[in-house]
């Protein structure tokens, strides 16, 4: 399976080669038909839509890219895309804190695992290192994030997958913050481009 769809304010096909110029550089292995061209940015896109916390947030993650650890069990997933403002124009320095729960369906209420944050490069680019998350009781399969902009407001989000049978009953569950995911084919990876609202 290839990416095949995206959320319509997570496109601006402009970046893809250099989205995947960064896995290259951190270590991922892919290729480019996982990122199917697509159209460019500035169509009248809506900001990416806030949703809850949730009560695991745990502030002051550690800084970095890879989530990943030897030996922790689940698929894995980076996790890549851009940081834009309304006008598609790239947003370097936003903080981007990503968290979610293990394999299991656990989150790490203690320390700081599958927890981290970094920053945006000039381009806006980020990518994340990490697991697919596993079930966690009562929620569809979904990753956490924060994403700022230097000076501005926190967006607080989450990011849900495609085809899970949770997504209906899901209370919070959102189409529009779908990642389309090559699961089952190695190496995977999922795009999505943030959008913020900055006035």
């Amino acid at each position: 399976m290839v990416l095949t769809r995206l959320s319509r304010r997570a496109l601006i096909g402009a970046g893809a080669s250099t989205i995947l110029a960064g896995l290259a550089l951190r270590g991922v292995q892919a290729e480019q038909s996982l990122l199917p061209v697509t159209s460019q940015c500035g169509d009248g896109d809506e900001p990416t839509p806030r949703q809850t916390e949730g009560p695991y947030f745990t502030p002051n993650s550690p800084e970095r890219t890879n989530l990943l650890e030897d030996g922790m069990p689940g698929e894995r997933l980076a996790l890549a895309g851009f940081v834009l403002d309304h006008r598609c124009r790239p947003v370097a320095g936003a903080l981007l804190d990503l968290w979610h729960c293990d394999s299991t369906g656990e989150y790490d209420n203690q320390g700081y695992r599958l927890r981290g944050h970094q920053f945006s490069d000039a381009q806006g680019r980020f990518v994340f290192e990490t697991i697919v998350p596993g079930l966690y009781p009562g929620r569809t399969r979904h990753y956490h994030i924060k994403v700022q902009a230097p000076g501005r407001s926190i967006l607080t989000t989450q990011l849900y997958f495609p085809g899970e049978p949770g997504n209906d009953d899901d209370r919070i569950f959102n189409a529009a913050l779908v990642l389309d995911i090559p699961l089952g084919r190695g190496p995977n990876l999922a795009r999505y481009d943030f959008v913020l609202d900055l006035g």
